[in-house]
């Protein structure tokens, strides 16, 4: 995935490591060849994906979290 943009997410309401995989459940629907690291006391959300960051933040909110790019 070293040819992908980096995609910089700032995500509230995940709280637990159970939202850690929920999140990044959602993100590997929206593009299975995305790379995604999460640090959950930050809550940044780093993905690399040729996507764009729309459909992520997208996601992320019907979720139930809050997502904005950073």
């Amino acid at each position: 995935m070293a040819n992908n943009p980096m995609i910089e997410l700032a995500v509230q309401g995940m709280t637990c490591e159970g939202c850690v995989a929920a999140v990044t459940r959602i993100v590997k629907k929206a593009d299975p060849q995305a790379d995604v690291h999460i640090d959950l006391a930050s809550g940044n959300v780093d993905i690399s994906s040729s996507a764009e960051p729309s459909a992520f933040t997208d996601a992320i909110q019907k979720a139930g979290y809050e997502a904005q790019p950073r």
